[in-house]
């Protein structure tokens, strides 16, 4: 077993991994926990945290910075994307680029907001995802949730103690005052996207005074947003933390682990410095985090069930569906942040083709294959994405493909036997077969298949891996 002694003779390599706070060094002399507990603390409140951590850092490039290149818009404006996603866009991990995106970042201190949508064509699929700072997805507006009709939609924030107005559909309730709408287009074919921006332009968000004729109430106080850094991150976690925390009220599930976290001088508002702590307190945090990091990744890599080299899980949902199980939202989060529920969206990935071996552009060349009649069964469409094993992200490449989706089946060719291929490899496979070319990283390859609106009847990939529908194996090619 390890003591106390022998972690401290490590601490030369592990303590430039933690952070922690001034309000921890007070605590030496009342209630500090044990060396061995506070590492164990740090742990827990690391995995309950990264969700909060990672949602500050996407919200500091989108709406707060707008030095960023991934800046879109102020607080409670609006930002429609006339084009999808590329390699150019990196502060979302596992972005997808099938659907043109709206998003609106929502301060609900001051009063609710109204998002009014559009008739929608009904053969088109939308959605509006509301996804709180602890990324809970709170509530959906849209094809399968509302219908394509127009209609008028209240958000409000925690402490909100109004009622329903009259003219609005449903009220949805963020569990913090910060909040992230999504919005997601289909789009049919690149010469559709004039189609796209028409819909677009019928999204809008107003103050609910403002919808409401009246006068609109005063600002919420201005916020000093602590600048988000990826690496400074790495050391100042808990500090981030501590700023997210004060917009997200504890609910019941909650307070047990941010009494935990108390402990060890984590909670809203605090500030933390990594310099003014001691070895032993960067030694026994710093340990906690990277222990809580190796459990996150290692439950990514094994999240849901393991069906031909996919792994296909229904994780993403509301707070009851998390019900206080962190390492759960923590994957959601890691795995693709603001992730879709099940019955919106499913997403099984890989990083391994069907014999369990790493996916790796630079070593094969791969194909993955539809048997006749057997595409991903949805009401609404499917795609592929290729994504950079090390970052997520997407890759540049000659053809500027991203994926492969259900509307570009026109355009593809099946074997005789009505198979439908795709080939994923870094280099063309020829003329002949571009069409169904899925380009590669020159390494390892991260894909994730995407199917809005799953069907629920048979055959479906529904309930999430034991559905009558699985996902086909990749193989290698000579």
């Amino acid at each position: 077993m390890l003591t106390k002694r022998d972690l401290l003779r490590s601490a030369a390599c592990a303590a430039a991994a933690g952070a922690v706070t001034k309000p921890y060094l007070a605590l030496a002399q009342s209630g500090r926990p044990r060396f061995l507990e506070a590492k164990d603390i740090a742990e827990r409140g690391f995995i309950y945290g990264l969700p909060l951590v990672m949602n500050y850092g996407v919200m500091y490039d989108f709406a707060v910075d707008k030095s960023s290149s991934q800046y879109k818009a102020p607080f409670n404006e609006i930002k429609n994307e006339s084009n999808v996603f590329t390699y150019k866009d990196t502060a979302v991990p596992t972005p997808n680029s099938d659907t043109p995106y709206s998003m609106v970042w929502f301060d609900l201190r001051a009063e609710p907001m109204v998002i009014s949508v559009p008739a929608v064509d009904p053969k088109r699929y939308y959605s509006v995802q509301l996804c709180d700072g602890s990324t809970n997805n709170y509530g959906y507006i849209g094809s399968r949730a509302t219908g394509n009709s127009a209609g008028d939609y209240l958000v409000a924030g925690p402490g909100w103690k109004g009622t329903m107005p009259a003219g609005i559909k449903q009220v949805f309730r963020s569990g913090t005052q910060m909040s992230l709408a999504i919005f997601r287009t289909q789009l049919f074919s690149p010469d559709d996207i004039g189609n796209v921006r028409k819909v677009q332009a019928g999204y809008h968000v107003q103050p609910l005074s403002q919808y409401m004729n009246q006068p609109m109430l005063a600002s919420a106080p201005g916020i000093g947003f602590p600048k988000f850094d990826k690496e400074l991150a790495k050391t100042d976690f808990f500090r981030y933390l501590d700023f997210a925390l004060q917009f997200a009220p504890a609910q019941e599930n909650e307070k047990a682990i941010r009494a935990e976290l108390a402990r060890i001088g984590v909670g809203p508002g605090k500030t933390f410095d990594f310099k003014d702590l001691t070895l032993e307190e960067k030694l026994e945090v710093g340990l906690g985090m990277k222990e809580g990091d190796r459990k996150v990744e290692e439950a990514v890599a094994n999240a849901g069930k393991a069906i031909n080299g996919w792994r296909v899980s229904g994780l993403p949902g509301d707070a009851a569906h998390y019900n206080g199980d962190w390492m759960m939202r923590a994957v959601v989060a890691k795995a693709g942040i603001y992730g879709n529920s099940p019955e919106e969206a499913m997403y099984p990935f890989t990083r391994v083709d069907m014999d369990g071996q790493t996916l790796d552009g630079s070593k094969h060349n791969y194909v993955l294959t539809f048997p006749a009649g057997q595409l991903p069964p949805v009401n609404s469409f499917w795609s592929l994405t290729m994504y950079d094993g090390k970052t997520q992200l997407l890759i540049n490449n000659p053809i500027e493909r991203y994926l492969i989706n259900s509307p570009m089946l026109p355009a593809m060719k099946t074997n005789a036997d009505g198979s439908l291929p795709i080939y994923i490899q870094s280099k063309s496979p020829g003329a002949d077969k571009e069409a169904n070319w899925l380009p590669a990283p020159d390494g390892p390859i991260y894909l994730v298949m995407r199917l809005y609106w799953p069907k629920t009847a048979a055959p479906s990939i529904l309930p999430a891996g034991s559905g009558t529908w699985q996902p086909p194996g990749i193989r290698k090619v000579a």
